[in-house]
């Protein structure tokens, strides 16, 4: 039988595993489907027409759909859960996190303000499903694109040169 690579999470990883899988779920599948074309729950190609895919920094699409087609090349499909947000659909997510969890402090880690979030400026996304967050964790980097936050494994942004080094993860929004 062949070994995995990956590890158990126990203890506090599988805590703040948890706490990242919840806080995603404000977001299922990123958008609402009214404002960024996103299906509730859903996901769409890297080429769709969509205003999540539309509003993207044109340097940063670039490198997800290269990604995409390198990742479809090796049995994956890279599908984006969010992408290009509005301010005020960033407000009503960071809104819902603090009545989840009871804080602005606690909703910051999981969820940015419209001021600060990278998906309001076009220049960062989420994707999905599961394993094409993993092979991009695995392989973005040939695209320049990292992975920012320690409780996040679905968000990317264009960081590096292509083949270059990502910056060290942030542990959560909040930094």
């Amino acid at each position: 039988m062949k070994k995995s690579a990956r590890t158990t999470i126990t203890g506090l990883g599988a805590v703040a595993l948890l706490g990242a899988v919840a806080a995603y779920s404000l977001v299922p599948g990123g958008g609402d489907g009214a404002e960024d074309g996103i299906p509730a729950g859903g996901s769409v190609a890297v080429d769709a027409d969509v205003p999540a895919v539309r509003g993207l920094d044109p340097a940063l699409l670039a490198a997800v759909r290269a990604a995409a087609a390198d990742a479809r090349a090796q049995g994956v499909e890279l599908r984006l859960t969010s992408g290009r947000r509005s301010p005020s659909y960033q407000q009503r997510l960071l809104d819902r996190a603090v009545g989840r969890y009871g804080s602005l402090d606690l909703a910051r880690r999981y969820v940015n303000t419209p001021e600060k979030s990278t998906h309001v400026s076009g220049r960062a996304v989420d994707v999905g499903p599961t394993d094409a967050a993993d092979w991009l964790g695995r392989h973005g980097t040939r695209h320049g694109l990292c992975q920012v936050y320690a409780n996040e494994m679905w968000h990317f942004e264009l960081l590096t040169a292509p083949g270059g080094s990502c910056p060290p993860q942030l542990p959560d929004a909040a930094g």
